[in-house]
C-alpha cells in the first residue's frame, strides 16, 4: 500500500504503520464491504461509487463515514493486472449536512402543514363561534320580546328578563366548560337551580349522565328556570314544607324522558292565561328533542313531563 500526503488523514491513527502494508490488513474493519469492489478492479474492471457508507475503526472506535471513490486496475508491462489505484474523497460532512438539510426541510414542511391545520381549525372555530353567538343573541332577543309582551309593567318585565338572562348565563358557564359542544343534563340543572335553592334537601336531582347539544341546553336552562321560579312563587318552594324532585332517564332507542314533580306545596290550578314560559315548556324546549312537553296540575302538586329523542347531531342549526 503506497499513498500520497492527501491520503494520510483518511487513515487516522492507522497512518503510523500503514505505508507498505497490505491493503486488506489496513482496512480489515471495512473489508467485507470493499472486498467485492477490490476484486472487481483486480479482474480488470474499473468501478465508481458515490457516498458509499462505511463504518470505520481507524481511530479506535466505530465511526460512520461516507466516500466517493474509484478503483481502477493497474497493468504491468505484459498487460497483466498488477494492482489498483484508489482515488477517493471523504464526503461524510457533505452527506451529513445534506441529511440535516433534508431533515430541516421535512420539519419545515411539517410545521407548514401544522400551521395550515391550525389556520383551518381557527376558521372552523370562528365560524362556530359566530354561529353560537347568533344562537345566543336570537334566544336573548326572544326572551326579551316575549317577556315584554306578556309582562304587566316595565318593572315586572325588567325583573323577569334579568332572571331569564341569568339562567342563560349559567347555562353558558356549563357550555364553556364543555367547549360549547354539549352539556351534561345533571350539571346544567344544578347550575340553573343554584340561585333558587334555599335548602338543598328540598330539591332532589337524579338521573344518569346524559349530554345534549348546546342549543337544546340553553332551551332547557330557560325551562328549568321557569319551573323553579313558578315553584318559588306559587308552588312547592313557596312554603316551608314543599319539595321538588327532578329525574330523567334514557332509553336504548335514544329516547329521553325528564320529569319535574312538586309535592307538599299549595293547591295548584291551571293558569288562566299562557305566557312565554308556558310556550317555552310546551313547544320550544320539546322541539329540541323532537318530542312533547306536558304540564299537569295534580292534587298533590304541579308536574312537568318532557319526552322525546336525544339529538346529538351538530346543534340542529337553530
Amino acid at each position: 500500500m503506497i499513498y500520497n500526503d492527501a491520503y494520510r488523514p483518511i487513515l487516522g491513527a492507522k497512518e503510523e504503520h500503514a505505508l507498505g502494508m497490505p491493503f486488506q490488513e489496513i482496512w480489515s474493519d471495512v473489508w467485507v464491504d470493499i472486498a467485492p469492489i477490490v476484486q472487481e478492479a483486480l479482474s480488470g474492471k474499473g468501478t465508481w461509487h458515490e457516498n458509499l457508507p462505511l463504518t470505520m475503526l481507524r481511530n479506535g472506535c466505530p465511526e460512520e463515514t461516507f466516500w466517493s471513490f474509484s478503483y481502477s486496475p493497474l497493468y504491468d508491462d505484459d498487460g497483466s493486472v498488477a494492482g489498483l489505484i484508489n482515488i477517493t474523497t471523504d464526503t461524510t460532512s457533505t452527506v451529513k449536512s445534506q441529511a440535516e438539510l433534508e431533515k430541516s426541510i421535512d420539519e419545515a414542511q411539517h410545521l407548514i402543514e401544522v400551521q395550515k391545520h391550525i389556520d383551518a381549525q381557527q376558521q372552523v372555530v370562528q365560524r362556530e363561534m359566530a354561529h353560537r353567538i347568533k344562537n345566543i343573541l336570537s334566544m336573548t332577543m326572544a326572551v326579551v320580546s316575549q317577556t315584554m309582551r306578556h309582562s304587566v309593567d316595565m318593572k315586572d318585565a325588567a325583573e323577569t328578563i334579568t332572571k331569564r338572562i341569568t339562567a342563560l348565563s349559567n347555562a353558558q358557564d356549563v357550555l364553556t366548560k364543555s367547549r360549547f359542544e354539549d352539556a351534561d343534563v345533571g350539571t346544567l340543572i344544578k347550575e340553573v337551580l343554584s340561585p333558587h335553592v334555599g335548602e338543598v334537601e328540598r330539591i332532589q336531582v337524579a338521573g344518569p349522565s346524559v349530554v345534549i347539544p348546546a342549543q337544546a341546553a340553553l332551551g332547557m336552562a330557560l325551562a328549568i328556570h321557569e319551573l323553579a321560579t313558578n315553584a318559588t312563587k306559587y308552588g312547592a318552594l313557596s312554603n316551608d314544607a314543599g319539595q321538588v324532585s327532578i329525574h330523567w332517564k334514557t332509553e336504548r332507542d335514544g329516547g329521553f324522558f325528564m320529569e319535574w314533580n312538586e309535592t307538599g306545596g299549595p293547591t295548584v290550578s291551571a293558569p288562566t292565561r299562557t305566557g312565554f314560559g308556558s310556550r317555552l315548556m310546551s313547544r320550544i324546549v320539546p322541539s329540541y328533542f323532537a318530542g312533547a312537553g306536558e304540564s299537569y296540575y295534580d292534587p298533590t302538586g304541579f308536574r312537568y313531563v318532557l319526552s322525546g329523542t336525544l339529538h346529538l347531531e351538530d346543534e340542529m342549526n337553530h
